[in-house]
């Protein structure tokens, strides 16, 4: 499989209900992660910006996620993916530097059409859009040598899928895929990483984008090709699909923070606890990769510049043990944690620069008060397909997000989520209202 049209052929084409059992817990999984992440950013400031531009600006009759707005379809995709993106808790993908699941899941719950699938049915279609919007990215980052947000290519599963489920035919489709690679955000990742923004990673944008170029392809608007498919120099990227299977690669987070600086939470929590007590430490030294230690933010005054920040980030693990929502929102400012991270210092070095994005490490060195110093073991993010967080660790994670903001109804997705391939779409799609 190395053009285009046999990847037209594949969207088009592959059974929805082909997930293997190991593939469907793997897509209930990613859903679960994303609605709990979709329910604990509802009180971000960002969510009530984009609810009210996308009820302003994109009227329509469409229920928005956890609102009780309504919108059109791109308004929809737009807010839904925003909301997401609003607390960095969500799944990604090593090789993408990025996220396709926070732009693929308000994509299909745009459309009117979504709302007669089965519930297996929806699984399949998640883990399409998963698995163009993956290899899309990795061919973007492999074609340019820019590092674009993930807006730029999760536009391109959002259009996969939805022009599956609304029947577009193999010529439609590759003017939709076209339209999407066109017009999806090509925005300067390390911009918003060096200055923390609700810009965040595009993917509003590219949710919208994607569902956009379906509407236009099936009016008849042109815009193919889509040269993340058809160049020759990524027939590699595509010649397996339908053959590896990139949606049991994503990785899930165990914190609300930018992936980066989670490989030196992790360092500074493998040092004994009865070592890293608060008041004894005098510096903390974070040796990890240049693009973590361009998550510089210090004392931060938004939750987005909490999401982006590696000391505020460790700060909180040596302080509380964890990183919760109220560490980026409701405890910014907090005396004691803006004094903490401001013993943070970052150092990058030559192995971590080399591993990355394929892999990302940092160690931890606290220089104590009295002339000790303790090293962490090098360490990993946790959640990565070699290093998973368990079941019981994603259903906790989602009910710490959703049980605030949703109440007992947090367990009755969950329950309507794990059995989803035995029923309609309908006994989740009315559970995610206004909470």
């Amino acid at each position: 499989m190395s053009t285009s049209r046999d990847v037209i052929h594949w969207i088009l084409t592959s059974p929805l209900d082909r997930l293997d059992d190991a593939q469907c817990r793997h897509a209930k999984r990613c859903l679960v992660d994303l609605i709990g992440v979709a329910a604990g950013a509802t009180d971000t400031a960002l969510a009530e910006h984009a609810r009210r531009y996308v009820r302003v600006q994109h009227a329509g009759d469409r229920p928005l996620l956890f609102a009780s707005s309504t919108a059109s379809a791109t308004g929809v995709a737009l807010h839904g993916a925003w909301l997401i993106d609003a607390l960095d808790a969500h799944d990604g993908q090593v090789l993408t530097k990025g996220h396709a699941g926070v732009a693929i899941l308000p994509g299909l719950l745009a459309l009117p059409e979504i709302d007669k699938v089965s519930g297996r049915d929806f699984l399949g279609l998640l883990a399409m859009g998963y698995e163009i919007a993956t290899r899309a990215g990795i061919a973007l980052h492999a074609s340019s040598p820019d590092y674009h947000t993930s807006g730029a290519w999760n536009a391109l599963g959002v259009a996969a899928v939805t022009a599956r489920l609304k029947g577009l035919d193999p010529a439609q489709l590759e003017h939709a895929l076209g339209i999407a690679e066109f017009y999806g955000p090509r925005s300067q990742m390390m911009r918003c990483i060096d200055h923390p923004t609700m810009l965040k990673d595009g993917s509003g944008w590219g949710a919208q984008a994607g569902v956009a170029a379906t509407l236009l392809a099936e009016d008849g608007f042109t815009g193919a090709p889509a040269v993340t498919l058809c160049d020759e120099q990524q027939a590699a990227v595509w010649g397996d699909l339908g053959r590896r299977d990139y949606l049991s690669q994503q990785y899930f987070k165990a914190y609300p923070v930018c992936r980066w600086a989670q490989p030196a939470v992790e360092a500074v929590l493998a040092i004994p606890a009865t070592e890293r007590q608060v008041d004894n430490i005098e510096r903390i030294e974070i040796t990890t990769f240049h693009e973590a230690r361009r998550l510089h933010t210090i004392a931060p005054t938004t939750t987005e510049q909490a999401q982006y920040s590696l000391p505020w980030s460790v700060a909180c693990a040596l302080d509380r043990g964890t990183i919760d929502v109220a560490a980026i929102s409701r405890d910014l400012g907090d005396d004691d944690l803006v004094a903490l991270s401001r013993r943070v210092t970052i150092t990058e070095c030559d192995d971590c620069n080399a591993r990355f994005p394929a892999e990302r490490w940092a160690s931890a060195t606290l220089h104590l008060r009295d002339g000790r110093r303790i090293q962490s073991p090098a360490m990993e993010a946790r959640g990565n397909p070699h290093n998973p967080l368990s079941d019981g660790e994603i259903a906790a994670k989602f009910q710490a997000l959703a049980s605030p903001v949703l109440g007992a109804r947090a367990k009755e997705i969950e329950e309507v989520v794990g059995t989803l391939e035995t029923r309609p779409i309908g006994d989740l799609l009315r559970l995610l209202g206004q909470p």
